[in-house]
C-alpha cells in the first residue's frame, strides 16, 4: 500500500467528520464516543434525537473506527483515492465505508430505549432514512416495550404465558376495588387510587408485596396497603395479567432468577442507548445496569434540568450519580440550541440557575436575541383567557395558524375558562391529556371482549363484558362464580363454561353456557390463526349485536359510539398493514395498553393545543401562553415550604419556558377564583427570577394616584403604568403604595342588533353570512356560514363583528 497508516487514519477521521458534518462539534463528540459509558448532557432543544441518530448510524457504519489506529487489510489505494475524492465532493461507495470500518457493529445488537412509543417511531423513521432496511433492525422501543417483549419471550419461567394481558390504570382499579371489598377496606378511609399509589412506588423500589409488609410496621394504614398489595398481585398472576409497573419489575425478576435470560440479552446487545435518562426510576436504572454490566457500552442522554417527574417515581439521582455508578464514564455537554430564541433562552437559563441539585449548562443560540418575554397582569381568570383569544385571533389575521399557538398550565382545572371563551370566540382548540380514544366506554367494552378472546385469564375485562349488551347475567351470579374458581383452583371463565356442574349458579347454567360458548369460538378462531384481527373484530362486533345496543342504550349518543366502535377497526386495519406478517391480536393489544396521549398528538391539525406543562415535554411551538404564573398555583401551595419540591417545581418552570420557539408570554391575575375561593396570589417566584432587561412588562388595569386613597401594598412585583403614562413605577422592593386601580373600560357589542341575513365581518375569518340568530342570556348564539373558513357559531358579545349590510 503507497499511503502511510497515519495518512490513512487521518484520511478515514476526516471521512467520517464530513459524514456527519451537519452536526456541531460537541454533538459529534458524542457520536465518535462509542466505548464504555458515556452520559451526553443534553439541553432543551440542543438535538438530542439527532445525536442518538447519528450514533446509532456511526456505530453500524463505522464501529469504533474514529479513535481506532487498527486498519483492516482490505483497504486498497483505489479505496483511499475514494476517500479522497469524496472528500472533494464525490460518492463514497457503502463498501469503501466497511472497509474503513472497525468492529462495525450488526444493527440487530443495538438497543435504543425511549419513553414514548412517538419518540421510538420517530427514531425508527430517521434510522431507516439513514441506514436503508439495516434501520428496522435496530431495537427502538419503550422501556415498556421493550420489557413486554422480552417477556412475551421468556415470561413462563415466571408463570405466564405469552398471552398475559397489560392492564392499563382504569383495569388496575376496578381490580383494586374488587380487592378492597374482598378484605372489607372501606373506601371512604383508604381509597383505590391511593392504594394504587402506594403500590405503584413499591414496586418503582422493586419492593415484593412480603418486603412492603415487613416494613409496613405499626403503621395501621401501610399494613391495610400491605394486605391489599399481597391479594392485587395474587389477583393480577391468577388472570394472566401485568400492570405497567410490572412490565419492568418482572423484568428485572426475569433477569435475576435466570442468569441464562440475562446473558441471553447481554450478549444481544452490544450497545445500549437510553433517551430522557432523568426520568428513570429505580426499577428502570436495575433494567438498564443489568442488560449493560457486560459490555459497559451504556449511553445515557438526559437532562437534569428537565426531571420533572418525581411523582411517577422518576429520580433524578439516576443522572446525577451517573460518573458514581459508571466508572470512567464520560460526560459531554450539548448546549447549542436549535429552537429557541436567545431572550427566550436566557430567561430559561436564569430561572435554573436558581436550582442547587442540578450539573450546570448554559443553553445559547445563533438564531438571534429575538423579541422580549411579555409578562402581563391579568384582572382574572375570565380577563386572561379572553386576552389570549384576543392575541391568537390577531396573530392568526396577520398570518399566523392556529397550530402555532400553545397554552400551558400547571393544573388541568385551569383548561376550563379557556374552553369556554374559545367556544364562544370560534376559536379552534384541542386538550392533550382529556378523555383518551381508549377510554371511551364503548371503545374499552370492544378492547375487553379481544382481551378475552386473547386472553381467558382476564378476569377483569370478562366481568366487563359478560351482560354487556345485558344477558340476564347479574352481579351476585358473578361474584358466585369467580369464588367458586377461587375454591377450586380454575379461572372464573372455566366455571362459567360448565357452570351446570356447581349447584349455587346453576340456575343461570343456560345464559352462562351460551356466553361462554360464542366466546369459546373467538377463542378457538383466534389460536387457528385463519383470521386476521379485524376480521375477527368484525364478526364479534356482528355476533355479540353491540351497534344495535348502542343505539338502544343511548339513542341521542348512539352515531358517535358507533363511529367510535368504527374507527377501532380502522386501527386494526392500520396496525394489520403496518405488522405485515407479525400481525396478530396480542401484538394489536399490547399497542394499545401502551398508548399515551402524545402518540396521538396531531402535528397538522390547525387548532390551539391546550395542556399541562407536565404534557408538553418534547414538544415545541413557535408561540407560548403559560398563564397561572402565581404564588399558590406555580409553584403550587402545596410545595412552598419544601425545598426539593420547589426545585421540581423550577425545572417544570424551565421546561415551559424553553417550550417556546418564537414568542413567550407569561400571565398572572391579580385575583382568580380556584376550586370555588378567589385568592389574590403574587406573582410566582419563577417570573420573579426572570432579569428585568428580558420582560416586556403590562396589565390590564392602569394605576393612578388619587390623595387620601391608597391600595394594598403588593410584594409580588408588577411594573406600574403611573397615570396612564406608561412609565416605571415600580419600586427596588417591587411593591406599590398610595395607588388604585383604574379600570379600562371595556364597550360590549351590540348582540341584539344580528339577524339572519345580515353580512358580516370577522377579524381573522372574514366576510360572511348570519344563517340564524338565537337569543341566549345577554347574549346573541350566531351561526354564520364564511367564505374562506366554513360556518362557525360565535357569540355576538366576543366575536368583535362588523356588520356589513
Amino acid at each position: 500500500m503507497a499511503f502511510l497508516k497515519e495518512e490513512i487514519l487521518k484520511i478515514r477521521k476526516q471521512v467520517m467528520e464530513k459524514d456527519f458534518s451537519r452536526m456541531n462539534d460537541r454533538q459529534r463528540q458524542a457520536v465518535f464516543t462509542t466505548e464504555g459509558p458515556l452520559l451526553v448532557l443534553a439541553g432543551a432543544g440542543s438535538g438530542k434525537t439527532t445525536v442518538l441518530v447519528n450514533r446509532i448510524a456511526n456505530l453500524v457504519r463505522y464501529g469504533k473506527a474514529y479513535e481506532s489506529s487498527f486498519v483492516q487489510d482490505t483497504l486498497t489505494d483505489e479505496d483511499v483515492e475514494c476517500c479522497k475524492a469524496f472528500l472533494l465532493g464525490g460518492e463514497l461507495p457503502d463498501l469503501v465505508r466497511a472497509r474503513l470500518s472497525v468492529s462495525a457493529c450488526p444493527p440487530w445488537k443495538v438497543m435504543a430505549i425511549t419513553f414514548t412509543n412517538k419518540a421510538a417511531g420517530e427514531l425508527k423513521e430517521r434510522l431507516c432514512s439513514m441506514l436503508g432496511e439495516d434501520g428496522n433492525d435496530i431495537w427502538a422501543s419503550t422501556f415498556h416495550s421493550s420489557c413486554a417483549r422480552i417477556l412475551r419471550r421468556d415470561g413462563d419461567r415466571l408463570g405466564y404465558t405469552s398471552h398475559f394481558t397489560i392492564y392499563d390504570s382504569d383495569d388496575s382499579k376496578r381490580l383494586m376495588k374488587e380487592v378492597m371489598r374482598e378484605l372489607d377496606i372501606s373506601e371512604k378511609s383508604l381509597s383505590p387510587k391511593a392504594v394504587l399509589g402506594e403500590i405503584s412506588r413499591a414496586k418503582d423500589e422493586l419492593t415484593s408485596p412480603e418486603e412492603f409488609e415487613s416494613g409496613a410496621g405499626d403503621d395501621f394504614r401501610l399494613k391495610l396497603v400491605a394486605r391489599a398489595y399481597r391479594l392485587y398481585q395474587r389477583r393480577l398472576e391468577d388472570s394472566d395479567a401485568m400492570d405497567f409497573d410490572d412490565l419492568i419489575v418482572n423484568t428485572v425478576r426475569l433477569f435475576q432468577k435466570c442468569p441464562e435470560v440475562l446473558e441471553y440479552y447481554q450478549d444481544r446487545f452490544r450497545y445500549i442507548m437510553v433517551d430522557e435518562y432523568q426520568d428513570t426510576n429505580h426499577a428502570q436504572y436495575e433494567f438498564v445496569n443489568l442488560l449493560a454490566r457486560k459490555s459497559n457500552n451504556l449511553c445515557v442522554v438526559g437532562d437534569d434540568d428537565q426531571s420533572i417527574y418525581k411523582f411517577r417515581g422518576a429520580t433524578i439521582e439516576n443522572i446525577m450519580n451517573f460518573e458514581q455508578d459508571f466508572r470512567g464514564a464520560a460526560v459531554i455537554r450539548l448546549e447549542q440550541n436549535y429552537r429557541s430564541t436567545q431572550n427566550i433562552l436566557d430567561a430559561a437559563n436564569a430561572v435554573i440557575s436558581n436550582n442547587t441539585e442540578r450539573k450546570g449548562k448554559n443553553l445559547w443560540t445563533a438564531a438571534g436575541a429575538g423579541e422580549q418575554v411579555k409578562l402581563h397582569t391579568a384582572e382574572n381568570e375570565q380577563d386572561e383567557a379572553d386576552r389570549i383569544a384576543r392575541m391568537i385571533l390577531e396573530g392568526v389575521s396577520a398570518g399566523r395558524k392556529f397550530s402555532d399557538y400553545a397554552i400551558l398550565y400547571r393544573m388541568n382545572s385551569q383548561s376550563v375558562m379557556f374552553e369556554r371563551m374559545f367556544a364562544k370566540q370560534g376559536i379552534p382548540h384541542r386538550i392533550i391529556g382529556g378523555t383518551r380514544f381508549f377510554d371511551r366506554k364503548e371503545v374499552r367494552d370492544m378492547i375487553s371482549y379481544l382481551s378475552v378472546v386473547n386472553n381467558p385469564g382476564d378476569e377483569i375485562r370478562l366481568r366487563r363484558v359478560i351482560n354487556t349488551p345485558k344477558r340476564g347475567i347479574g352481579d351476585r351470579t358473578v361474584d358466585t362464580a369467580a369464588q367458586i374458581g377461587q375454591q377450586v383452583g380454575e379461572s372464573l371463565f372455566e366455571v362459567i363454561s360448565h357452570a351446570s356442574e356447581y349447584p349455587p349458579i346453576s340456575r343461570a347454567a343456560g345464559k352462562l353456557a351460551q356466553f361462554s360458548g360464542m366466546m369459546q369460538e373467538f377463542i378457538d378462531k383466534n389460536e387457528a390463526g385463519g383470521l386476521l384481527p379485524s376480521e375477527l373484530y368484525g364478526e364479534l362486533l356482528e355476533r355479540i349485536g353491540y351497534v344495535e345496543f348502542l343505539r338502544e342504550d343511548e339513542p341521542e349518543k348512539a352515531e358517535d359510539r358507533i363511529e367510535n366502535v368504527q374507527e377501532l377497526s380502522s386501527m386494526l386495519q392500520r396496525y394489520e398493514q403496518e405488522a405485515g406478517e407479525e400481525a396478530s391480536l396480542s401484538g394489536f393489544l399490547e399497542e394499545v395498553a401502551l398508548f399515551t396521549d402524545i402518540d396521538n398528538y396531531d402535528h397538522d391539525a390547525d387548532s390551539v393545543v391546550l395542556m399541562t406543562i407536565h404534557s408538553a415535554k418534547g414538544l415545541e411551538f413557535p408561540v407560548v401562553f403559560l398563564p397561572g404564573w402565581e404564588e399558590g398555583i406555580f409553584p403550587g401551595m402545596s410545595v412552598l415550604y419544601n425545598p426539593a419540591e420547589v426545585e421540581e417545581e423550577r425545572r417544570l418552570a424551565y421546561v415551559a419556558i424553553t417550550r417556546a420557539r418564537e414568542e413567550l408570554l407569561i400571565y398572572n391575575a391579580e385575583s382568580r377564583m380556584i376550586f370555588g375561593t378567589t385568592s389574590r396570589n403574587k406573582l410566582s417566584r419563577f417570573a420573579e427570577e426572570i432579569p428585568e432587561e428580558l420582560v416586556e412588562r403590562s396589565r390590564s388595569r392602569e394605576y393612578a394616584y388619587r390623595t387620601g386613597v391608597t391600595m394594598p401594598t403588593f410584594t409580588g412585583g408588577g411594573v406600574a403604568q403611573a397615570g396612564g403614562q406608561g412609565q416605571d413605577a415600580r419600586t427596588k422592593q417591587g411593591g406599590f403604595s398610595s395607588q388604585i386601580y383604574k379600570p379600562n373600560p371595556v364597550k360590549p357589542a351590540p348582540a341584539g342588533t344580528f339577524r339572519a341575513g345580515d353580512s358580516v365581518e370577522h377579524k381573522t375569518f372574514g366576510t360572511g353570512l348570519v344563517l340564524t340568530a338565537t337569543p341566549m342570556a345577554n347574549d346573541t348564539l350566531l351561526e354564520i356560514a364564511f367564505e374562506k373558513v366554513g360556518t362557525k357559531k360565535l357569540f355576538a358579545n366576543f366575536a368583535r363583528l362588523n356588520k356589513l349590510s
